[in-house]
């Protein structure tokens, strides 16, 4: 059988099907989940309203406790993502771990989850970035002006190459870490009036009504890691880059978050953060910088904060744009959402959808805003409140769901007592998880911010689990009505090889009957090689290993390409 490049997917649906291999590094990988994060954005925004709406002085603990949660669910999730290549990530390997139909109701809440969070940020950018505006010229502009203009902007960059965004997120990245370090040694230079206590690190301060909401804007801050496994089709060595990335990710996390909040609750004494975020809102950071660094410095803190905000938006729209992709190419959305465009080969169709998707919602906000320039309530304490809230509230069942997914693939596949200590930390994470999901829901009215109203906030969290059941009854139908597409969600490209495969049999089989006269014979030779599509290897009693894409093939050996069709799990099924 003919095979494809070395590094390359060759399958007979083309490499359209296929995300380009080798567009980046651990390097880039790691600098583009970090990019989603945005630290400057989550220390003078999101830490800042969280002070403010939610009274608990105790964030820098949060995130250290929140570090830990979030390494035990990475040592199970990365260990996953060695096995599972796809740009479907998240709901891949809930598909892989606990089934195809459990699997599209995954798909649906993480497209609707990423959605949420890219449309979000469009409001807080375009807010600080008229602002920026207003300081630095003196103009008056709507808000709804850069926003619009960021989602053409990042609709253009998402449907380049990877590599070539990955240096953009990495440049603006460097540049708010560098500026963060400066701010936190002037603030440890000149602390508040209680000086360089410890007190946010006492256990005692995590008291109060809004624990839930504290706890979910903290793992909002920690959000952007989990989606390193969405770029290993376009990595050169997914299998240790994209854990490597991870990890990194998280442990950069949880230092410089737990450190920031920290030093900002230093620079103005614990005692009175609350307060002076219920003043200053998210200007807090820069009000505390200008006496401490000066006028210029504090100007460059707010472009930084700005081009972190666009960063953060371009790294949440590539990922929609990939869930989008690996969702079309496994039949959950149509099948030209499953191509890739033939300079870049970047899924250019999904990332047309995502900014057509923030250009109504941003256009919507901004028709029915009716207050004046510089007033934050619509673009700040609706547009990206309840985006971001929506956002998180979906990722986080997402992660808590991946969880028992990790547990279900290894032990059905009678890896449970070598992954134990695996399986024990995603056990953990994802009783952690859970309980911060209930929290959460519990206290949405103070994630929502003060602009939600009752109806709101009993019927905004219910956009999750409506994408939930729609995906779910999208997967049972197509398990009824198309069971060869309902096994191959979570496979990714794998699937086609499975229809490679199946096609040369095909022509095999015909090339046998015409070299026999005899009927039996020839009904023999045709009823002895089974298709092997991913739907009829379910119903012929191939089970996982079908599901798997490596079918009862690889181990009987029939060629190098259904070997290369499987990937790892095939040389998994070698192993001794």
């Amino acid at each position: 059988m003919p095979t494809g490049a070395p590094h390359e997917i060759s399958t007979f649906k083309g490499q359209e099907r296929a995300l380009r291999a080798d567009r980046i590094g651990t390097p880039g990988l790691l600098l583009s989940v970090l990019a989603a994060g945005a630290p400057l954005m989550v220390v003078a925004g999101v830490m800042a309203t969280a002070y403010q709406v939610t009274g608990v002085v105790g964030q820098p603990l949060l995130f250290v406790v929140l570090g830990v949660v979030m390494a035990l669910f990475s040592a199970g999730y990365a260990e996953l993502s060695r096995h599972v290549h796809n740009a479907g990530a998240l709901y891949a390997g809930i598909a892989r771990g606990l089934g195809g139909t459990v699997g599209a109701g995954a798909s649906f809440v993480a497209l609707a989850a990423y959605a949420a969070l890219q449309v979000g940020i469009h409001g807080l950018f375009g807010f600080t970035c008229a602002a920026l505006l207003g300081t630095l010229f003196g103009s008056t502009v709507a808000w709804w002006v850069p926003a619009v203009l960021a989602v053409l902007l990042t609709g253009a960059l998402g449907a380049r190459k990877i590599g070539l965004t990955a240096g953009v997120l990495g440049a603006l990245l460097l540049a708010e870490v560098a500026l963060l370090v400066v701010l936190g040694l002037a603030f440890a230079a000149r602390p508040g009036p209680q000086g360089l206590t410890l007190h946010a690190f006492d256990p005692t301060t995590l008291g109060g009504t809004s624990l839930g909401a504290a706890l979910c804007f903290a793992v909002a801050g920690f959000l952007g890691f989990e989606q390193a496994p969405v770029y290993a089709e376009e990595t050169s060595r997914p299998r240790t880059a994209v854990a490597r990335a991870m990890f990194l990710a998280v442990g950069f996390s949880a230092v410089l978050l737990a450190a920031g909040s920290w030093l900002l609750g230093v620079a103005t004494g614990p005692d009175h953060v609350v307060a002076a975020a219920g003043e200053e809102g998210p200007g807090l950071l820069f009000a505390l910088a200008e006496p401490r660094l000066g006028g210029l410095l504090t100007d460059v803190l707010r472009v930084s904060f700005v081009t972190g905000s666009f960063a953060s938006m371009l790294s949440f729209h590539h990922v929609v744009a990939r869930y989008a992709f690996a969702m079309g190419r496994e039949g959950l959305l149509p099948a030209p959402f499953g191509r890739t465009s033939k300079t870049g080969g970047a899924p250019a169709l999904g990332s047309l959808l995502q900014t057509v998707v923030s250009l109504l919602v941003v256009v919507a906000f901004a028709v029915t805003d009716r207050r004046p320039a510089g007033d934050p309530t619509t673009p700040v304490l609706r547009l990206f409140a309840w985006g971001g809230s929506l956002g998180a509230l979906g990722v986080i069942a997402l992660m808590a769901t991946s969880c028992a997914a990790v547990i279900a693939f290894f032990v059905r596949r009678g890896a449970g007592r070598a992954q134990a200590g695996r399986l024990t930390a995603a056990a953990v994470a994802g009783l952690a998880l859970l309980v911060v999901l209930i929290y959460a829901v519990k206290d949405f009215g103070v994630l929502a911010g003060p602009g939600a109203g009752r109806p709101l906030v009993r019927w905004l969290p219910a956009v999750m689990g409506l994408a939930a059941v729609a995906g779910l009854v999208h997967g049972r139908v197509l398990r009824a009505v198309r069971p060869w597409v309902h096994a191959r969600i979570g496979l990714g490209n794998e699937a086609f090889q499975l229809d490679k495969l199946n096609k040369l049999n095909r022509l095999d089989k015909v090339a046998k009957l015409k070299k026999t006269d005899k009927p039996k014979k020839a009904e023999k030779a045709t009823t002895a090689e089974p298709r092997l599509s991913p739907g009829n290897a379910v119903r012929e009693g191939y089970g996982d290993a079908a599901r798997e894409g490596c079918g009862n093939d690889v181990r009987e050996g029939r060629g190098n390409d259904v070997r290369e069709g499987c990937g790892n799990d095939a040389r998994e099924e070698r192993r001794p």
